[in-house]
This record gives structure tokens, sequence and C-alpha cells, in this order.
């Protein structure tokens, strides 16, 4: 489990540095999609659904 989150942590800096970047290259995009499998498979993974899902809600009931 720590070897895990500490994984994550740092796919999520590296992450954030290439978005701020500007220049997305493959290297970064792969970056980016191993972020996401390990943030599905750790137990952050039911908080960020629920929260995506109650965001999505809130969208959805907003009329123009």
């Amino acid at each position: 489990m720590v070897i895990s989150l500490s994984v994550v942590v740092l796919l999520l800096v590296l992450t954030w540095i290439f978005v701020r970047s500007g220049g997305l290259k493959f290297s970064h995009a792969l970056v980016c999609m191993l972020l996401g499998f390990y943030l599905a498979s750790s137990s952050m993974a039911a908080t960020i659904h629920d929260g995506l899902a109650a965001t999505a809600n809130v969208v959805a009931s907003l009329t123009p």
C-alpha cells in the first residue's frame, strides 16, 4: 500500500508538471495513463468516483 501510494503521488506530480508545461508528448501521455491505472486500483478510487458522480449530477441539474 505504501509503495502504491508513493507511485500515485509521483505520477501525480509528473502529470501536473507535464500539463503545466503545455507540451504533452507521447511519454507524458503514458505517464498520465499510468496515473489513471494506479488511481483506479488505489483506495482513493471510490472517493474519486463518488466525487465525479456528484459533480456530474450538479452540472446536469443546472438550467441555462
